[in-house]
């Protein structure tokens, strides 16, 4: 049985993860997805914390019926002050995997740095998908709803998501945080 490890932030959960999801599936019998920087919260770039996305994301799966959700694992994982033992600290913290599935440079050298195999799930409509474009909408109240699951955009209506977004970003840029 084969395993692959899909790292992401998840600020928020979107279609385009849902689409490295599914590549995932074509590739491996079963997925863990690490939630990235699980410690962060309240911040412009990491505004939902890790129990907010573990939500967005077991909710959206199960939803779809074309996920298997008893062969998804979802793990939160924090971050750590040191770059080159972040991957030991993954591996600690996961069951054995076979490669890694990221988009992001940086985490794919880490592992490949110690001959973990990466693959790279083609990115969906990138300028859209991606969490950053997503948050940057909310603050401007550009149409962004689309561009999540159901289940996402009713947990960040729930929590007043946009209004915490609009908070955090008016305050960072106030005090030049």
């Amino acid at each position: 049985m084969s395993r692959g490890l899909f790292i992401g932030r998840f600020q928020p959960f979107h279609m385009g993860h849902i689409a490295a999801i599914k590549y995932a599936f074509s590739k491996f019998d079963e997925l863990i997805i690490v939630i990235g920087s699980s410690q962060a919260s309240y911040e412009p770039e990491n505004p939902f914390t890790g129990g907010e996305r573990l939500s967005m994301i077991k909710d959206s799966l199960n939803a779809d019926s074309k996920i298997d959700c008893k062969k998804t694992l979802i793990i939160p994982i924090p971050d750590t002050n040191a770059h080159s033992t972040w991957t030991h600290s993954v591996d600690t913290l996961v069951p054995q995997y076979d490669a890694v599935l990221t988009n992001n440079d940086f985490t794919g050298y880490l592992f490949n740095q110690r001959n973990i195999p990466v693959l790279e799930p083609k990115l969906l409509n990138r300028d859209d998908l991606s969490g950053t474009e997503i948050r940057r909408r909310m603050v401007n109240n550009i149409k962004w709803d689309h561009l999540v699951p159901k289940q996402v955009l009713d947990i960040i209506e729930r929590i007043n998501g946009v209004e915490r977004m609009k908070k955090i970003s008016n305050f960072t840029h106030q005090h030049g945080i």
